[in-house]
């Protein structure tokens, strides 16, 4: 079976020129108001509809009002409470500029808010106008390498702004995989230590002063010691689930990601043409099968695709045109690899490899060759609501788990019956 996870990026819906003349469109109160309550229109309807979960993103101060979406777990909790069914989470938190130990704090409660019907997703953060402001007490910058840059890109970086770029990179990876580590220990160990970037206690050394006696003798075993002092602290809640909720990690498919999230039974999703999600795919299964973990071909694995249902081709494109080109004009071209051409704006969309649009039942026959070469567990619908109208998600929702998913099923079935997965 394909699990579908509907992540919708929260864009303030306007014309170019609206936005142009209303600046900044992302401190808009009132179509921000406006966008919320669609928004939650969407998310019932998936819970309805079968959808096994529903995730925002995590960006800041898109002052264009393109993904407005500071803080994901506060959505999570409404969320929570007005379905019944479907997991709630995000992807994900960009841990290279965030607090490790708020984050396992907060995405236990959100486990426990909604009955365990959550999953956690962690990013590295590739938006340098926040994740360097937000990152910069933990000496982190956004990662962006020149790898798989464009050659009309590249040209455009001298050789000190490419070795720049790999070495943010570095740093960004080695801080990312260090705060996960530690929200890891926080949801699995009664009391944790560091003495990373973060010192638990701090200052390590001396430990904390604490008149508390009660912690000595019913706080976490080793938290306070016969001095008086703070040692170790223990992070509460731990999670419902256990050992904790699916981790998932977005990813343009890098190798190394592949073989950070392999062994440790993360859930890569990958931002990436099949070609290159085919070959990572691959990758994955052998990075975890040399830890221990016996995965098939795509199982434990997401692919993250845009699109547009209509009932033609011709209406798709008109809509990818009414609904995406801004924004992979604007903010798309002006922060990834992606390559913009003015004179073919839907093209330009479509050759990203990111995104499937046309009839239904085209639709479907583009899934399922990209199936064919990864058969993944999960699709990652996204949409850019409410750039797009909240009836037409819900529309293109409904249209890909009737004539979508009962296809994609049936060749993961396939795949995993004959023991190829």
């Amino acid at each position: 079976m394909v699990n579908v996870l509907l992540q919708l990026y929260p864009v303030i819906p306007a014309t170019r020129t609206e936005r142009e003349e209303q600046r900044p469109m992302g401190r808009n109160s009132e179509r921000y108001q406006q966008l919320l309550g669609g928004w939650h229109d969407i998310v019932r309807a998936a819970d309805r509809l079968g959808v096994w979960g529903v995730a925002t993103v995590e960006h800041h101060f898109h002052s264009e009002g393109y993904e407005v979406g500071p803080n994901p777990g506060v959505l999570d909790a409404y969320w929570a409470a007005i379905t019944s069914n479907v997991r709630v989470g995000q992807l994900g938190y960009v841990m290279s500029a965030q607090n490790p130990i708020r984050v396992a704090e907060e995405t236990a409660i959100l486990d426990h808010l909604s009955g365990g019907r959550t999953f956690v997703g962690f990013a590295r953060g590739y938006q340098s106008r926040w994740t360097n402001i937000l990152g910069q007490h933990l000496g982190a910058r956004a990662t962006l390498s020149p790898s798989g840059t464009p050659e009309e890109k590249m040209a455009l970086l001298t050789d000190a702004q490419k070795a720049q770029r790999f070495a943010d990179d570095k740093a960004n990876r080695e801080v990312f995989e260090e705060q996960v580590d530690l929200v890891l220990r926080a949801w699995s160990e009664d009391s944790i230590e560091s003495k990373g970037r973060w010192e638990i206690p701090f200052p390590y050394r001396e430990g904390i002063d604490w008149t508390m006696e009660a912690t000595r003798e019913i706080g976490a075993p080793g938290e306070m010691d016969d001095a008086g002092k703070i040692r170790r602290v223990s992070v509460v809640p731990a999670p419902l689930t256990r050992p904790h909720p699916p981790i998932f990690v977005s990813s343009n498919a890098s190798r190394a990601t592949i073989e950070y999230c392999g062994p440790r039974g993360f859930i890569p999703a990958y931002f990436s043409k099949i070609e290159r999600a085919s070959e990572y795919g691959r990758a994955y299964v052998e990075a975890a099968r040399m830890a221990g973990r016996d995965y098939a071909l795509g199982q434990n694995q997401a692919l993250v695709r845009w699109g547009n249902i209509a009932p033609t081709m011709e209406q798709a494109r008109r809509n990818v045109e009414a609904w995406d080109v801004d924004v992979f004009r604007d903010l798309y071209g002006g922060t990834t690899p992606m390559v913009f051409d003015p004179a073919n704006p839907v093209d330009s969309v479509l050759a990203s490899g990111l995104w499937v649009i046309g009839s239904p039942d085209e639709v479907r026959d583009q899934y399922l060759e990209q199936w064919r070469q990864l058969p993944a567990e999960y699709v990652v619908l996204i949409y850019h609501y409410a750039q797009q109208p909240a009836e037409s998600v819900i529309e293109n929702v409904e249209m890909f788990m009737e004539h979508v998913k009962p296809a994609l099923d049936e060749v993961t079935s396939s795949y995993t019956s004959q023991g190829s997965l």
